[in-house]
C-alpha cells in the first residue's frame, strides 16, 4: 500500500448499517475536513487529469462536484457537473439509466462540452457503474471524447468496473482504492 492510500483510508469512516441495515457505508466526510488528505486526493487525481490529457472535468452529483472542482481547478481546467435531470436551466442533453429498482437521468448544459474536449469522468465512488456509464455516454452524445473515469475509491464487490468498461471502449478506469 503506498503512502497516499494509507492516508486517504485512514481518513474514510465506516458507519455501519447505514443508510440501511446491512451496508456498511463509507463516509469521506473526514478526509474532506482534512487539509492534508484533501489536497493530496485533488492532486492525486488532477495529476490523472493532467496524463489522460483531459481538456475538461465532468464531476457526477452530488460528491463528484466536491472532488471535481478542486482537481479541475489544479490541473488549470474547465469544470462541468452532470446534474440530476431538472436542475440545470436553459439547454440540456440528458442521458436515462436503469437503477437497481427503476430509473434515474442526468444532464448537461448542451454548450458545455464539444468536439475537441477531452473529458475526464471525476466520482467520488464506484459502486454499480450505472450513473459513471450514463456520464460516459452522455459525453459522447454531446460530440466529446472520453478521457477516462476517475474515483477516490471502487466497492469491486459491486461489481461497476465489469458494467462500466465495455462503455469505455479502452479510456481508463483509475481508482485510487479497491475495497
Amino acid at each position: 500500500m503506498t503512502g497516499i492510500e494509507e492516508l486517504l483510508l485512514s481518513r474514510i469512516r465506516d458507519v455501519a448499517d447505514y443508510p440501511e441495515p446491512g451496508v456498511m457505508f463509507k463516509d469521506i466526510t473526514p478526509l474532506l475536513a482534512d487539509p492534508a488528505a484533501f489536497s493530496a486526493l485533488t492532486g492525486a487525481l488532477a495529476e490523472i487529469a493532467v496524463r489522460q490529457g483531459a481538456t475538461k472535468v465532468v464531476g457526477l452529483e452530488a460528491r463528484g462536484f466536491i472532488l471535481g472542482a478542486p482537481v479541475a481547478v489544479r490541473a488549470g481546467l474547465g469544470f462541468i457537473p452532470v446534474r440530476k435531470a431538472g436542475k440545470l436551466p436553459g439547454a440540456t442533453l440528458g442521458q436515462a439509466y436503469d437503477l437497481e429498482y427503476g430509473s434515474a437521468e442526468i444532464e448537461v448544459h448542451a454548450e458545455d462540452l464539444s468536439t475537441g474536449d477531452r473529458v475526464l469522468v471525476v466520482d467520488d465512488v464506484l459502486a454499480t457503474g450505472g450513473t459513471a456509464e450514463a456520464s460516459v455516454q452522455l459525453i459522447r452524445r454531446a460530440g466529446a471524447e472520453v478521457a477516462g473515469v476517475a474515483v477516490l475509491m471502487e466497492l469491486g464487490f459491486l461489481g461497476g468496473r465489469a458494467r462500466l468498461e465495455p462503455s469505455l471502449a479502452g479510456a481508463p478506469l483509475e481508482s485510487l482504492l479497491k475495497i
